[in-house]
């Protein structure tokens, strides 16, 4: 199998272009103290984001594979048909956001807002739809109104937490895979409606079989789902191996402790919202998912959001999350480049 392997570790030197001696924009592949996102700086005003883009396609692709993760900063991105063009320049299959794990609004063609989650709590790392058969390669985020304070989205690289999981847990996992065990309930998680956006229960039916879950129908309004998924997976660019799942953020105890604990009181096991095992259906120890915590939270790196930045983030080289914030924010997101348009050298049909 070929494969465009990553450049040598190490930031690269900074590039730019000059009209009459200013630099236009300029590359850092270690700024703010961190490698994680790259940065795409533009120095004079005006420079239109998918102009650039579209002129500098390999370098983004380039930077993107070797960082997991680029801000494009100062650039004109004045709201959502902007962030739409720039979403188009990176990539030419823009994703509708299907079998659903959280609320969210479409403001254009594939451009949403980002989770509608409160304010006051944490989204924890993920990479995003990981436990679809076909999962966006990209995701993009824009910002058009940063919060007043926090909010800011970690990235956290999947190779470097691969890397820090002790041998036996990794494959401990690649022999069995991740169980997820999902019930939609109304009135405690998304309904099966907003979930497949669908009224019909036969077209839930046929998805789930076509996807590889198994759909029960508990009750009228009732559905339960599980799937098993890989807990690994290899990049279909530059063939590394990284640790992309949602074991640890669909695991039941992943919620604030007052909920897990009224989750538990008053609903039996197999009827929680989101709830992850072992592929055999046995559970995930305490230390173990101790163990994941502790490699995401050593990889966690962030940035304060500014508005008009976009974020392009290689989904299966990085996983995302959210900080509690205060005051407006919005942040857009478009998910791109699915899994099933790469053939077995890397190359998109």
């Amino acid at each position: 199998m070929t494969h465009t392997q990553p450049a040598s570790p190490g930031p690269a030197p900074a590039i730019r272009r000059r009209s009459g001696g200013r630099a236009l924009f300029s590359v850092s592949e270690e700024w703010n103290g961190a490698t994680l996102p790259a940065l795409v700086r533009a120095n004079v005003p005006g420079l239109d984001l998918a102009a650039w883009i579209t002129a500098h396609k390999d370098t983004v692709d380039e930077l993107a594979h070797r960082a997991a993760a680029v801000l494009f900063r100062g650039f004109e991105v004045p709201g959502a048909e902007a962030f739409q063009s720039a979403m188009n320049a990176l990539s030419s299959h823009v994703l509708d956001y299907g079998e659903r794990s959280s609320p969210r609004s479409e403001v254009a063609s594939g451009v949403y807002t980002s989770t509608e989650h409160p304010a006051d709590q944490h989204i924890l790392l993920h990479n995003e739809q990981s436990y679809t058969t076909n999962w966006p390669v990209r995701i993009v985020f824009g910002c058009e109104r940063a919060a007043t304070s926090g909010g800011r989205t970690p990235l956290a690289d999947s190779r470097k937490v691969l890397a820090r999981l002790r041998p036996e847990t990794v494959a401990r996992f690649e022999r069995l895979g991740v169980a997820y065990v999902r019930n939609y309930l109304p009135g405690i998680s998304l309904s099966w409606q907003e979930a497949f956006q669908t009224e019909r229960r036969e077209d839930v039916t046929a998805y789930c079989a076509e996807a590889g879950i198994t759909a029960e129908w508990v009750g009228e309004n009732h559905l339960r789902t599980r799937q098993i998924r890989p807990a690994v997976r290899t990049h279909p660019v530059t063939g590394e191996r990284t640790w992309f799942n949602h074991a640890v953020f669909f695991h039941v105890t992943s919620l604030p402790e007052e909920v897990t604990r009224g989750l538990l009181d008053s609903l039996p096991q197999e009827d929680l919202p989101y709830h992850t095992y072992y592929g055999d259906g046995t559970p995930i120890e305490d230390d173990t998912l101790a163990e994941i915590r502790a490699a995401l939270d050593a990889e966690t790196r962030s940035f304060a959001w500014r508005p008009g930045d976009v974020l392009l983030v290689e989904n299966m080289l990085s996983a995302h999350a959210r900080e509690p914030f205060e005051g407006p924010r919005r942040i857009l997101t478009a998910m791109a480049d699915p899994i099933g348009d790469f053939d077995t050298n890397g190359r998109t049909a």
